[in-house]
């Protein structure tokens, strides 16, 4: 038997209590016959101003993961999309493998990473210099540069808008972010990539690749992208950016 709704995919999602665009998103660029199932990681301490505060905010999310994914299996998933993306940038390229193995292991199901899910689309346009923007603190920039130095891109130049908490990255506006990808652009660069999954930049991104003539990355769109492919499933999505598009 199969899920009513869910009858080609059922999709188990971990997100940040503190996450508002990350679910809307996946919701607005469903296809028929996939269905995204959410769990909540508990954040208590929303603080992320500073390294400080930001290193706050991924050990909570380190002590509350293994629950959450416990808590998704209940609807019985076929496969893992994981909702944040800082944690699968943490300590690398190594990081991002550890990381993936952890959700492995405590699900025994495959994972669509943030972090892999950009560098397979960065490899797919053929891109090598590249410019960010995250709603990170420096701790957090570093460890986006790493992983793309690591993984062979040239980072040109990364824009941290170090957003003083959790719930205020979803406070960031289209115009700041338009700012943002133009400064980027002004660099010798093949290709832009937004980090945060609580950043709303899905539809921006859509709409820079056509004033910019460069591909923008947007995580949630890349994500999602990731998920589908990774099962099969070809549909392609309008008003996401051409990944989805035309991918």
């Amino acid at each position: 038997m199969t899920d009513a709704l869910g009858w080609r995919r059922k999709f188990g999602v971990i997100a940040p209590s503190t996450n508002t665009i990350v679910e809307p998103d996946f919701h607005r660029m469903g296809v028929p016959g996939v269905t995204s199932h959410f769990s909540r990681i508990h954040i208590r301490d929303q603080n992320m101003a500073g390294d400080a505060g930001m290193e706050r905010l991924l050990e909570q999310i380190r002590d509350e993961i293994g629950a959450a994914c416990e808590r998704v299996l209940t609807c019985e998933p076929d496969y893992m999309v994981m909702g944040m993306s800082a944690e699968t940038f943490w300590g690398g390229a190594e990081g991002n493998k550890r990381f993936v193995k952890q959700i492995n292991d405590i699900t025994g199901l495959e994972v669509a990473t943030g972090a892999e899910a950009c560098e397979r689309a960065l490899k797919l346009y053929g891109a090598r210099r590249i410019g960010v923007v995250t709603p990170y603190q420096p701790v957090g920039d570093a460890n986006v540069r790493r992983f793309f130095t690591e993984i062979g891109f040239e980072v040109d130049r990364i824009i941290g808008l170090k957003c003083p908490t959790a719930v205020s990255i979803a406070h960031v506006t289209g115009a700041e972010l338009r700012t943002a990808l133009r400064a980027l652009a002004e660099g010798e660069v093949d290709a832009l990539v937004q980090c945060g999954t609580n950043l709303s930049m899905v539809a921006t991104a859509d709409e820079a690749e056509r004033w910019l003539g460069l591909p923008v990355i947007a995580i949630n769109a890349a994500t999602w992208w990731m998920a589908l492919r990774d099962n099969g499933i070809d549909d392609r999505v309008l008003g996401a950016g051409s990944l989805l598009r035309d991918h």
